[in-house]
């Protein structure tokens, strides 16, 4: 019986022993291993204040500010402190809100997680400066009340909306995309400059560390401060755009839908970037007015959120007439002094396809300067079958090429989001339209091409890539946004590295006087500068449903060209009525800083111009599949050659009617 009294006490004595070792060893867990009930008690006495920095700011290229920060007033709330016998009614008041609003503002939904009785709360976003103003003075009457300060975007010039970009609240995805670096309440670039540049505009967050009493009351300051961080403000960029001549070039193309581009030849930085229609930047900025505003430009059938400088893929029409004759000078194809003859068309297959009536031209030179289809319609075949008229494979591919080199089809790197491709169609391509089993694919089929129609797409950015390439005679720079940063840090690389094409420099020097001829003497010659010898090329993009698109490219001077430039006016009809004066007016603008007296009928006639009739109804037209009447446009003048009709051109869409 002892022996049992004593076994028992052993194994009494084992599990009390055990239940010691393993509360001891909890109780070492949760002293020495696991802070977790630390932190929860410094929640409980600690309250983190975020501190908010500045956005870099941004300038232009001469140093002008084209985006600031202006403060914004977050009016926040501790529940547990809200002192229920303070005068509500005046808070109400001061703030513009009734008592039904205090209470609602107030009330929320402890249950979720999302709140805390004890953790301040935004009551009020985006107060005023004059409702701040007058809250500050009596704000101590109000406890568990007080405001939070914020930054946010102003815009002085009221324009460049797209390229400059605006600021939205962060969404569960880029907080889960961001590692940490934002929060719910943040704000991040949403467009433009302020995206692509984000991630140095946006500066680094600071916080303060407050004590809080057992009633959550702050009582001062945390630890003396030793753990607070104050905000890293952004750093400030100077950006490439010329204000004014954004400015200008908005003015020139108010009412009117396309784009236009401008670009430094030498450096590859874009002077302007217009997309129509447009809005005010100031419109976007963090106001209780945004909501509104985004949502009515969101359902404008204009749609000014489509940014076509370069998510709008366009046929360029004349202007790639261009690239023909350099592709077809340096693989041979191409004579430069051989002349042709034009009859008023291009005859094939018993068919003729117009061109207008200039007569004869006498070298390439000529055909640039008076651009004629029939010259390229043949010049661009003769290119497709260099290897033979059953290989035209080789031919075209070998022509793709050469687009690709010089930024066609691809896109081009700029630092801004959003960028198109464009199609540059090479054999794989028809090879799928067209497979073998059908009958496949040879050089009449795709000669709309030579001409700047067909299956082929340019955004407004690569076309005026294209005038500066040939501008610079044979390279160009990556077109890009930034200059440089005032806090140090050289922009990327590739934007400094040149981009050659494999096409001999005289072969452009050609291209060159003929796009000047077209100015001096051919379908641009309204739109010459006095004392400038602009090089430029008209062209006419064809719309199967309804009005045709105004499309031009220049460069200027002729020699160590300052500005290349690129303009699409959609339904604007013949290039010389719309975009080449434009892009004239931009260029007379940028070098001489003025238009001359004689030339302000031509400014007075582009800022009056009203087509967003006329681009709605086309909008109707294409939805119903209505094929349009299509009345003449005006021409700038009776006696100046444009782009006329050519009647029909062979191809994909051989049964549209082609313009140039």
């Amino acid at each position: 019986m002892a022996d049992i009294l004593r076994e028992r006490q052993r194994t009494i004595q084992i599990v009390m022993l055990a239940c010691a070792l393993i509360l001891l060893g909890k109780a070492a867990q949760i002293q020495l291993f696991d802070d977790s009930l630390s932190r929860r008690a410094d929640a409980t006495t600690i309250h983190k204040m975020t501190a908010y920095p500045p956005r870099g700011l941004v300038y232009d290229r001469n140093d002008t500010l084209i985006i600031n920060n202006n403060a914004m007033y977050d009016l926040m709330v501790t529940y547990n402190q809200v002192d229920p016998g303070m005068d509500t009614s005046k808070l109400c008041n001061l703030l513009g809100i009734t008592n039904d609003d205090f209470r609602t503002f107030l009330k929320k939904d402890w249950r979720s997680g999302k709140f805390s009785r004890s953790v301040p709360f935004v009551f009020m976003k985006k107060l005023s400066t004059v409702t701040y103003a007058r809250l500050q003075e009596c704000l101590y009457e109000f406890p568990g009340f007080f405001v939070q300060v914020r930054t946010i975007r102003a815009y002085p010039h009221s324009a460049g909306a797209h390229v400059l970009g605006y600021i939205n609240e962060v969404d569960p995805r880029d907080i889960e995309k961001s590692g940490g670096v934002y929060a719910s309440g943040d704000y991040i670039g949403a467009g433009g400059l302020e995206s692509e540049h984000e991630a140095r505009l946006r500066g680094s967050k600071g916080c303060t560390f407050l004590l809080k009493d057992n009633l959550g009351r702050i009582v001062g300051s945390y630890a003396g401060g030793e753990r607070d961080t104050l905000p890293v403000s952004g750093d400030d960029l100077v950006s490439s755009i010329d204000i004014r001549l954004q400015k200008f070039g908005e003015e020139l193309m108010a009412n009117k839908t396309g784009s236009v581009v401008a670009i430094e030849p030498s450096t590859g930085e874009i002077l302007a970037m217009i997309s129509m229609p447009t809005y005010d930047p100031n419109d976007l900025t963090m106001t209780k007015d945004r909501g509104p505003v985004f949502s009515r430009l969101l359902t404008d059938p204009l749609k000014p959120f489509f940014d076509r400088t370069v998510m709008a893929k366009y046929p360029p029409g004349s202007i790639f007439k261009t690239v023909v004759s350099l592709v077809g000078l340096q693989e041979g194809t191409l004579n430069p002094n051989t002349g042709m003859g034009c009859g008023g068309g291009y005859f094939y297959a018993g068919r003729l396809y117009k061109c207008h009536g200039h007569g004869g031209v006498g070298n390439v030179v000529d055909a640039l300067a008076y651009s004629c289809n029939t010259y390229y319609f043949s010049e661009f075949r003769d290119i497709v079958d260099k290897f033979g008229f059953n290989k035209p494979h080789p031919g075209l591919d070998m022509f793709a090429k050469y687009c690709e080199e010089m930024g066609l089809g691809r896109k081009l790197g700029v630092d801004y989001p959003n960028e198109n491709a464009g199609n540059i169609p090479d054999s794989k391509y028809y090879d799928r339209i067209y497979p073998k089993k059908l009958g496949g694919w040879r050089s009449p089929t795709i000669m709309s091409v030579g001409i700047g129609q067909g299956e082929l797409q340019l955004t407004t950015l690569q076309m005026a890539n294209l005038a500066a390439c040939i501008a610079n005679r044979g390279y160009w720079y990556p077109p890009h946004l930034a200059k440089h940063f005032k806090t140090g840090g050289e922009i990327p690389k590739p934007f400094l590295q040149a981009q050659k094409v494999s096409i001999d420099k005289r072969y452009f020097e050609l291209v060159v006087e003929g796009m000047a001829q077209c100015v001096n003497r051919g379908t641009a010659r309204s739109c010459a500068i006095p004392n400038i010898q602009v090089c430029g090329k008209t062209g006419t993009s064809q719309n199967p449903h309804g009005d045709d698109h105004s499309v031009f490219f220049a460069f200027a001077p002729k020699d160590n060209p300052k500005i290349a430039i690129a303009a699409y006016v959609e339904n604007a009809g013949w290039g010389a009525s719309y975009a080449a004066p434009v892009v004239s007016l931009m260029i007379e603008k940028y070098l001489n800083d003025t238009i001359a007296a004689d030339r302000k009928p031509m400014e007075e006639r582009m800022r009056t111009a009203n087509l967003t009739d006329k681009y709605l109804e086309n909008i109707r037209r294409a939805a119903a599949r209505i094929e349009p009447k299509k009345p003449a446009p005006a021409l700038p003048s009776p006696n100046v050659p444009t782009d006329e009709p050519t009647g029909k051109t062979p191809g994909v869409t051989g049964t549209e009617r082609r313009r140039k």
